[in-house]
């Protein structure tokens, strides 16, 4: 790290994660560790999350829709 805390990301990294020229990267830090990860990665990561407590079939879109109309036609 530089002394305006950059932090160059070696190459052979850049080509494993898939990052060719400016991108926007997220950082959070996890137990004394800094994660990066191309926001793609992060929406894979909780799209499996999600999928671990949705069973097969089931639309979370379309259960909000109903819930939205459901609403809509109470007021």
């Amino acid at each position: 790290m530089n002394t305006q805390g950059r932090v160059v990301i070696p190459a052979a990294i850049r080509r494993a994660m898939g990052i060719e020229g400016p991108t926007h990267l997220l950082f959070r830090y996890e137990e004394g560790r800094i994660i990066i990860e191309t926001p793609a990665a992060a929406v894979a990561d909780v799209q499996r999350i999600v999928d671990e407590y949705v069973s097969e079939g089931r639309s979370l879109v379309d259960e909000l829709i109903a819930e939205r109309r459901a609403e809509a036609a109470a007021e």
